[in-house]
């Protein structure tokens, strides 16, 4: 339901829009919570209509919305350009209102905008918003301190431009893999489940005695065409377990993040991307003048391997009661000793943030090297693999035919 309200704020000023909300006691709680005091409240009739069903927004509540990368890198780099262009920044939102054409992020932008309107600072306004990382609502509040929100906006989106490309290199080294084993375990079942049978019953007809690798992948066969549900609902089984311990297990979230780091190829693309991330997020942030303590939180959070999230939780713990950062991260060898020597550079010449900047320089191009290591050691691996296994076949299917020569020699 869409009210029109008439209020005041905590200036004192009239303000007057419109605020969609279940109820009437809604609506007052809503506008309660950005500070207004409601003197008239009416029915407006209703929430404007979506003209198709493109147009539909079905991502609920707004406030819990997850707001895709690529949506906030092209946010941030717009608001950045039009205020470094001499724009305000009321002008700009309602330009990107206009232009906004997905309607759960128009409703996101305009709220943004009534609250700009009302006296809150965008920083205050995005608070309130899950879509907006804490992250980038910090650089936000920092370019708002010292007037320097074009800064900023550049900020979040070299951050967001970064982070989606780290991203699409740790998806990709990740699908890879996964890609060659789903093709070989397909090339498996074709084979035992429809090439080996076609076989049986002709060497049957023989009566020859069948070599034991013949039974062996025959008896398999049998049992993957015979029993098939059995497979499916053992791998359903299996990966509903493993879904369930990764959301309700912290000791197993814990187990498998550290068992990333440990798999060959893998492993160091994992911790290269965390580490990189963490780097060009602590660079960003104290460049922004943020402090220390809570830049270290920011950057923490926003690691997506928990081991290396819980080494950086340590540190920090160790840095709030007055250990440096070089020397608590020295305790913990996910932390490369390169790393730890240049913080330590950083630290004593007071420019920790250029150092921690050439260290995620540093890491993304280990994590692309590493990453094409991982491309050209799987194509020969998968191959061999895939040999072994189409060869195993042939040989199988292959060797009875010595039998049955023997038989038709005796019975000639």
């Amino acid at each position: 339901m869409k009210y029109k309200y008439v209020a005041m704020n905590a200036r004192n000023q009239k303000k007057e829009g419109y605020v969609e909300a279940e109820s009437e006691n809604n609506a007052v709680a809503i506008l309660r919570e950005r500070g207004l005091i409601v003197q008239d409240l009416t029915n407006a009739g209703g929430s404007d209509a979506p003209t198709s069903i493109w147009q539909m927004d079905i991502g609920g509540d707004i406030h819990n919305r997850n707001i895709p990368k690529k949506t906030l890198l092209m946010l941030f780099n717009q608001l950045g350009m039009m205020m470094k262009a001499g724009i305000n920044l009321s002008m700009s939102m309602q330009i990107m209102i206009d232009s906004e054409k997905d309607v759960g992020m128009q409703k996101t932008l305009k709220e943004i905008n009534e609250n700009l309107y009302n006296g809150f600072t965008l920083s205050q306004s995005m608070k309130n918003f899950k879509g907006f990382p804490g992250v980038y609502i910090s650089i936000i509040e920092a370019g708002e301190a010292n007037g320097r929100l074009d800064a900023a906006f550049q900020q979040c989106a070299l951050i967001c431009k970064k982070d989606i490309a780290l991203s699409g290199k740790l998806r990709s080294a990740l699908t890879y893999p996964l890609f060659l084993i789903v093709l070989v375990i397909a090339l498996i079942v074709i084979l035992c489940g429809f090439v080996l049978p076609t076989f049986k019953d002709t060497y049957g007809s023989f009566g020859a005695e069948l070599p034991g690798l013949t039974l062996a992948l025959m008896a398999f066969s049998d049992a993957l065409v015979g029993y098939w549900y059995i497979f499916i609902a053992v791998a359903a089984i299996i990966g509903f377990g493993i879904f369930t311990l990764n959301k309700n297990s912290a000791e197993f979230r814990m187990f498998y993040a550290k068992a990333q780091l440990k798999i060959p190829l893998i492993g160091p693309i994992v911790r290269q991307t965390s580490l990189a991330r963490f780097c060009r997020l602590m660079s960003t942030l104290t460049d922004a003048g943020i402090p220390i303590h809570r830049a270290m939180g920011l950057a923490r959070d926003a690691v997506p391997n928990i081991y290396v999230k819980e080494q950086i939780q340590h540190v920090l713990n160790d840095v709030q009661i007055g250990v440096t950062i070089n020397e608590a991260m020295a305790k913990h060898p996910v932390f490369d000793p390169i790393l730890v020597s240049m913080i330590r550079v950083g630290e004593e010449s007071g420019m920790l943030g250029d150092s921690l900047f050439k260290m995620a320089e540093l890491f993304e191009e280990q994590s692309d090297e590493s990453t094409q290591k991982l491309t050209d050691a799987m194509t020969p691996i998968m191959t061999v693999v895939i040999g072994v296994v189409v060869g195993t076949v042939v040989v199988a299917m292959i060797m009875p035919m010595f039998g049955i020569y023997s038989v038709i020699d005796t019975a000639t």
